[in-house]
């Protein structure tokens, strides 16, 4: 009986674990396109955030089926949605660049390489959470850390928006390099999240 409860523990870990490498996977893709504008890594991308999504479908039908799982199901839930969060800013940020035809800027390019760097803390905090706890907050920090200085970035961005010349055409150029900045900012806020609830578990674990 014990072994049982003890696999069916395993399964969350192992699937948050699988969305943490999906998302840093798919940050690594959106790094990527923003260095090349290839189309074909846009598609990668997408692909990747639908096989986050299908990871996040199982660990929500799990949760609806098993009574013992390794921490609180809300810091399980929570820890999950935020992660898929992160992957799917970085999905629609290359989406809404291709739909509204926004060129990679140098501030994307600094943003998203942060991006992908919390990405890799917060997959190493979700693999250390079950032996190394501490470790993992140490990586949560990290994570926190990250964010501070994506949104440091994304306000340098949006003032430098606000320098161009005062035309019709700067305008709608601007709502539209704004739009994808916001989703790179609600990425890095989503990363913030996820270091949060890892923190909290590390308090309860502890």
């Amino acid at each position: 009986m014990f072994r049982f409860f003890k696999k069916r523990e395993e399964v969350f870990h192992k699937l948050i674990e699988d969305q943490a490498s999906l998302t840093l996977e798919g940050l690594k893709l959106l790094t990527r396109y923003l260095e090349t504008h290839d189309s074909e890594v846009a598609d990668q991308l997408a692909l990747k955030e639908k096989e986050a999504d299908e990871v996040r479908r199982i660990l929500i039908d799990e949760l609806n089926r098993t009574f013992i799982t390794p921490f609180d199901r809300e810091d399980i839930f929570a820890l999950s949605r935020s992660i898929d969060d992160m992957i799917d800013y970085a999905d629609t940020t290359v989406s809404e660049m291709v739909i509204l035809n926004v060129p990679p800027t140098p501030f994307m390019v600094r943003i998203a390489s942060l991006l992908k760097d919390a990405g890799w803390e917060i997959h190493q905090a979700v693999q250390r959470l079950k032996k190394n706890p501490g470790v993992a907050a140490e990586h949560a920090q990290r994570a926190k850390a990250l964010e501070n200085r994506v949104e440091g970035i994304y306000r340098e961005a949006v003032a430098d928006l606000f320098s161009g010349p005062e035309d019709v055409h700067h305008i709608v150029e601007m709502l539209k390099m704004r739009e994808v900045y916001r989703h790179l900012s609600n990425a890095a806020d989503r990363g913030d999240e996820a270091a949060n609830v890892i923190a909290d578990i590390v308090v309860k674990i502890l």
